[in-house]
């Protein structure tokens, strides 16, 4: 059996092969060692995918892609705490922009993007991810992600520069005040899912034009500052994977035609795009 899993700071997604013409799907909390230690990530998996983990014995291999699994102790933090329960597997682990380009690009060259939580980029030459100088994070980056979107619909609640009839629609879904807000983003763990979890309310009032104004202004600051980092950017399809990107990708794809960006695949859930290049080219070795 193999176990893949694409991970970003909000959920984990996890594909098993039972056989060539069955898989089994698997639900847990994101898992970016970033925000938790080898021991969390350990916790986080047995409590919630017991049944994945009741077939260690028959998991031969496992390929982990997650967010902030960017740097070689980051990736031993993940790989220790699935070694924990999966001691028989060969465990890879990588970043989450690397299963992005997989998904997307296969085997050719592309421009790789997360827009979901959080947001990040990456150039693909058909072998390996080149990261720029992005991947800030929610504090200093993530443009036109969730976060991004988040804050920017509490800021403007909190300071009164929402529209009237828009400022109660959101204070009827989410009754947020200053003290609420200060708790969660600086004394609560998982901040950047917390300002996340808002973004949803752009799809409510996106034909408005203070909604349209906020989405328009967040994918554009994403393609001005990442997509167009790149010299050669409109040489190259530029493909998508995220809950941000998937929802708004008729506004995503206007945008880069506008702006001059090609843009390829734009997917929600990369998993199962993710496996098939796995197997495909786990394949391909074999033949070889």
């Amino acid at each position: 059996m193999i176990l893949v899993a694409d991970s970003g700071s909000s959920k984990t997604d996890w594909l098993l092969t039972i056989s060539d013409q069955e898989t089994r799907s698997f639900l847990t909390a994101g898992l970016n060692p970033y925000f938790l230690t080898e021991k969390e990530i350990a916790r986080v998996i047995i409590d919630q995918a017991p049944e994945m983990v009741a077939l260690a014995a028959e998991i031969s291999e496992i390929y982990f892609f997650g967010a902030g699994c960017s740097s070689p102790d980051r990736h031993e933090i993940v790989s220790n705490a699935l070694s924990t329960h999966f001691s028989k597997a060969y465990i890879s682990v990588d970043s989450d922009l690397l299963g992005c380009a997989y998904a997307t690009c296969g085997n050719e060259k592309g421009i790789c993007c997360v827009m979901g939580t959080g947001s990040n980029i990456s150039f693909f030459d058909g072998e390996d991810i080149y990261d720029g100088q992005h991947g800030l994070g929610f504090v200093l980056g993530d443009e036109g992600s969730g976060t991004w979107f988040g804050k920017k619909l509490i800021t403007d609640f909190l300071y009164g520069n929402m529209p009237h009839d828009i400022s109660q629609k959101f204070d009827k879904a989410y009754h947020l005040n200053k003290e609420v807000v200060i708790k969660n983003v600086y004394q609560k763990p998982n901040a950047n899912t917390y300002l996340a979890s808002f973004s949803k309310f752009v799809s409510e009032i996106k034909v408005t034009e203070y909604g349209h104004s906020m989405l328009v202004d967040g994918l554009v600051e994403f393609i001005e500052t990442n997509i167009k980092s790149y010299p050669e950017y409109h040489k190259y399809k530029c493909h998508f994977v995220g809950s941000i990107a998937y929802s708004f990708s008729e506004e995503l794809v206007s945008l880069c035609h506008l702006h001059g960006v090609k843009t390829g695949k734009i997917i929600k859930q990369p998993i199962n795009d993710l496996m098939a290049f796995i197997l495909k080219r786990n394949e391909m070795a074999t033949e070889e």
